[in-house]
């Protein structure tokens, strides 16, 4: 192997190493607070683990490449031609097959099937969620009421440890309803009802954690970044204490 090729693999070594040392110790996630959330924790983890080897050594090429091969003062001419190596480009080839596949399979389709799992789960608790410029309104059908962002006491209520499903739906524009600490998010589409499935795993609320919270992910006009509706997660107790005094 040249020198050039063992400085690039020491530089792709190093860069490698201090990426994956990040990557296992470092946490970047915000709070999970659901059962979804941490099977999607999972797997982005797992997605970036496998991405950093590869994008280390696309770093390091680039790089290197610049430093050592690059021309002082104005270029009188073009270059001299370069052949690819065969053996790089079929290495190369390999192995990023290989990681695209293994990405595909786990944590893709492992993770999805999990997912699916919690989904056919018996339901606890329908909300019914409805997006419109530029509020939430959240719809307890069971229990005769519904809450709505735009009264400031207002708030989504959810019993920890209940398997809820949400129905949405918009009433004008495409907005998407997402709740930082659950992870899951999807669109509400006017005149057709989309589902999430959540099963909150931690008490918590907006005013001490500001990813309990539902924010409109799709942008929707003027005010889209302030279309947002506070969460709180409490016990089952509370949560019937709390119904009884929307009633």
């Amino acid at each position: 192997m040249s020198r050039d090729g063992v400085v690039v693999g020491l530089i792709w070594l190093i860069l490698t190493v201090a990426g994956e040392a990040l990557a296992w110790n470092v946490e970047f996630f915000p709070s999970a607070a659901a059962d979804q959330a941490i099977i999607i924790d999972e797997s982005f983890a797992m997605l970036v683990r496998l991405a950093i080897p590869v994008m280390a050594f696309v770093i390091a090429m680039l790089v290197y490449s610049a430093l050592r091969f690059r021309h002082r003062g104005d270029p009188l001419e073009d270059g001299p031609p370069t052949q690819a190596n065969k053996k790089v480009m079929g290495a190369w080839f390999g192995v990023t097959t290989a990681l695209t596949v293994l990405m595909i399979i786990n944590p893709g389709i492992t993770g999805l099937n999990e997912l699916w799992e919690l989904a056919d789960e018996p339901v606890d608790m329908v909300i019914e969620i409805e997006g419109s410029r530029f509020f939430w309104r959240a719809g307890y059908s069971e229990y005769g009421f519904s809450t709505f962002s735009g009264n400031p006491t207002d708030e989504l209520v959810l019993p920890i440890g209940a398997h809820v499903r949400f129905d949405i739906t918009s009433v004008d524009v495409l907005h998407s309803f997402w709740i930082p600490a659950f992870r899951m998010k999807i669109d509400a589409v006017p005149g057709m009802t989309t589902v999430v499935h959540v099963r909150a795993t931690e008490l918590g609320d907006y005013r001490d954690d500001i990813n309990f919270r539902v924010q409109c992910a799709e942008l929707c006009g003027v005010l889209h970044g302030q279309m947002t509706m506070p969460v709180r997660v409490v016990t089952q107790l509370e949560f019937e204490a709390w119904v009884t005094t929307k009633q």
